[in-house]
């Protein structure tokens, strides 16, 4: 079963889709034959998303925005050498606005990630204190007191 398509950004050397948990890059037509060669469609799941650089169209280069993950082999030469990066799609002044959305898009996912790891390193630390208390090693006070500084309270 294919996963559903949330956003697309169509560029001037590939496409960009993204999905619920991973994005997708596509490679069709002319320029992306010249930029890219003929590398197929590549996926990052979000979670291995480490950065997200998005260059704004200037008067005299086209903008792109580049995906940085763990193991990957982004280039750092600036928009040259983004042209042929395979983690990079170039776009134009009237495809940036949606290259903008998405990017948004994709960092509220990350965010929600990031959030969900916590709550969960914090529901793993208050079941540590609760096998602590039930051991005796920690008072039914001291288990309170942690609790509301893990949880904020």
């Amino acid at each position: 079963m294919e996963d559903k398509v949330l956003l697309e950004a169509k560029g001037l050397n590939g496409q960009l889709q993204l999905f619920e948990n991973k994005i997708r890059i596509t490679r069709k037509g002319f320029t992306a034959f010249t930029t890219n060669g003929l590398k197929g469609d590549k996926e990052i799941f979000i979670s291995q998303i480490s950065s997200i650089q998005l260059k704004k169209v200037s008067l005299l280069t086209n903008g792109y925005i580049q995906f940085t993950f763990v193991g990957g082999q982004e280039t750092k030469g600036g928009i040259f050498d983004a042209a042929q990066d395979e983690n990079t799609i170039m776009f134009n002044k009237k495809q940036e606005p949606t290259f903008i959305k998405i990017k948004e898009a994709i960092e509220e996912k990350i965010a929600s990630l990031n959030k969900s790891t916590a709550k969960s390193s914090e529901l793993d630390e208050l079941e540590k204190l609760a096998e602590l208390k039930e051991k005796g090693i920690i008072t039914e006070e001291e288990f309170n007191a942690k609790k509301k500084q893990i949880l904020g309270l």
